[in-house]
């Protein structure tokens, strides 16, 4: 067996101890993807891709992770302590998928890949870098489904007029004595007055009339009285 491929992609912040992630072609016809290039205390190693492990609550019989507090169906309390150890005392909260099955083959792969990340990290100071490393484009943003956002507000305006809907006044049907407001087609407000029908003056308006009615009527006691004294 060898290794005819190795695809590196590189972590953003390089303090990190995740350093890359990494996929390897076998005998240019089986790919493994997930590796992880890990800084550890005595240098970066290879980390096999795995899964969290998972068990099942006593009382729904739900899967939760291992490391989970509650349960994510019935939301009973799970006791924390309740992972595995390793032969150094260790939580074991992950299992590999695929992995090496002799010492041999773990120090061919770890060779290969630490070696090519290396090389990836000099590459990856030229202007013209490019990743080789198929993510299948898990880092891109979704888009918006415009339409039917904007179809979901036109539905909301419909039902907001439907539960308050615009309704006409005749001002026939309203109990006599009564002053209400209308809208005209131009956006003018208007007061009619239910009794005549008409529309009912506004203060200014009212007042504007009171002068004129005073104007007039002062007029024609002055013209009375001309025509006495005359």
């Amino acid at each position: 067996m060898e290794i005819t491929e190795v695809r590196i992609k590189l972590m953003e912040d390089p303090g990190d101890r995740l350093c890359a992630f990494c996929s390897i072609t076998l005998d240019d016809c089986f790919v493994i993807r997930d590796l992880k290039i890990i800084q550890g205390a005595k240098g970066a190693f290879v980390a096999m891709p795995s899964r969290k492990l998972s068990d099942r609550c006593p009382k729904c019989h739900a899967k939760n992770q291992i490391r989970a507090s509650y349960c994510n169906q019935c939301g009973v309390k799970l006791h924390p302590e309740r992972a595995h150890k390793d032969e150094t005392g260790r939580s074991k909260l992950y299992a590999d998928i695929a992995h090496p099955i002799n010492s041999s083959c773990r120090e061919m792969i770890q060779k290969r890949v630490i070696a090519a990340f290396e090389e990836e990290l000099i590459r990856a100071q030229r202007d013209d870098y490019v990743c080789s490393y198929d993510d299948y484009e898990e880092e891109r943003f979704a888009r918006l489904n415009e339409s039917e956002s904007f179809s979901q507000t036109a539905e909301n305006k419909k039902g907001t007029s439907d539960t308050h809907p615009e309704q006409s006044v005749d001002a026939a049907s309203v109990p006599a004595g009564t002053t209400m407001n209308l809208e005209t087609e131009d956006g003018r407000l208007l007061r009619v007055d239910s009794r005549s029908g008409h529309e009912a003056n506004s203060s200014d308006d009212r007042q504007d009339s009171g002068k004129r009615q005073h104007q007039e009527t002062s007029s024609s006691t002055e013209d009375s009285f001309g025509d006495g004294i005359i």
